[in-house]
């Protein structure tokens, strides 16, 4: 369970949620664009790009440029340099963005509504995220 072996596997397991995460969020915003108007106004026409881009969550192409960034452009040494400068930050906005998250999130409701879909909506999500990983780590490591 805990070696080069396992160290491999969950690396590939993670990156597949990351990229999942950009996925799905996107499909997202493009679901709530066309399905779930604002107002009166925006029922009666199809979204606009600017619609969708308003509502696609921005931080998708933040990890994307960085990804791209670091994986191609920025030399191995640099980057160790850079990651070890900026660990404490990652670690702050990480606490911070997760505080935030709990602040926001209430499970009595959630489990209390009438209307079970937002359960139901994460439960699945997450379901999914689980076999989805795990058959990409089967698929590579047989």
């Amino acid at each position: 369970m805990v070696g080069e072996e396992a160290l491999k596997i969950s690396t590939i397991v993670k990156f597949s949620q990351n990229v999942l995460l950009g996925i799905a969020a996107f499909a997202i915003s493009i679901y709530w664009s066309y399905a779930k108007s604002v107002d009166d106004e925006t029922k009666k026409e199809k979204p606009t790009l600017k619609i969708i881009w308003e509502r696609f969550p921005k931080f998708v192409l933040g990890f994307i440029f960085a990804s791209l960034l670091f994986s191609f452009f920025i030399s191995p040494e640099t980057n160790a340099e850079i990651k070890g400068s900026l660990k404490f930050i990652q670690g702050l906005w990480f606490t911070l963005a997760f505080t935030s998250i709990g602040l926001e999130t209430n499970f009595k409701d959630l489990f209390q509504q009438d209307n079970k879909k937002p359960l139901y909506a994460f439960l699945i999500a997450q379901t999914f995220n689980i076999i989805v990983t795990l058959i990409i780590a089967l698929l590579l490591f047989q």
